[in-house]
């Protein structure tokens, strides 16, 4: 019996050009000024040693800063980037100038599988802060109230089959109970390979279809059970 739903962002609840053509954008004008004025705070400090950890030296404040611009480009699934690109983005959702978008089905079949009863989570290589402020700030209003958790790469990839063994342990329960939502197909093959249910997601005409695993071409049509 079904009882959870683990859901990724980009292409599944959320657009990939909005991550890709607003958010990190943002993110990457602002983070060498947002380094700068933070560079006192014991949480930036602390991401700029986990930099430093990566690399093997030191690092001025620019130069932590050209390394994470490259990590950008590179579109890296660095954890310590992840955290700040969340809280640059934290500082764009408060002062009105970015908005979390989400299909307008995320909402309403968020809302309806609440009301089933089902478990909600949501697992994307994002920050957990980032993930709850695109979730936070929807034009639907703010969404964060229908999820019971929310994972991350501290958890591991999302192409590795004991990210979602560790999901699992975490969610209490068995692989066979939960679903798994995405758009990409190695992630799907990953959890299910740890025992999840899988539905692949095609909102994207030029998503590359993983025909081993059922797909929806939106959360109308995904299959519970």
């Amino acid at each position: 019996m079904l009882k959870a739903i683990v859901t990724d962002i980009e292409g599944t609840t959320s657009s990939i050009e909005f991550v890709h053509k607003t958010l990190f954008p943002y993110a990457k004008a602002h983070l060498r000024r947002f380094l700068r004025e933070h560079a006192g705070d014991a949480q930036i400090q602390s991401l700029i040693d986990d930099v430093e950890a990566v690399v093997g030296w030191d690092l001025s404040i620019d130069e932590a800063a050209d390394t994470l611009e490259q990590w950008i480009a590179e579109d890296r699934k660095a954890t310590p980037l992840k955290t700040l690109q969340g809280l640059i983005w934290k500082t764009g959702y408060e002062a009105g100038e970015l908005k979390g978008h989400v299909y307008p089905d995320t909402p309403e079949f968020l809302r309806r599988w609440h009301a089933q009863g089902l478990a909600l989570y949501v697992y994307s290589s994002g920050s957990v802060e980032a993930q709850k402020l695109i979730f936070g700030h929807t034009e639907y209003g703010d969404l964060t109230p229908l999820f019971s958790g929310y994972f991350d790469t501290r958890v591991g990839g999302k192409r590795e089959a004991a990210s979602y063994k560790k999901i699992l342990k975490q969610i209490g329960l068995a692989g066979g109970e939960v679903l798994f939502l995405s758009d990409v197909g190695e992630e799907l093959d990953a959890a299910r390979e740890a025992g999840l249910q899988t539905v692949q997601l095609l909102r994207d005409d030029n998503a590359k279809p993983f025909e081993e695993h059922p797909q929806a071409r939106d959360f109308s049509q995904v299959p519970l059970g």
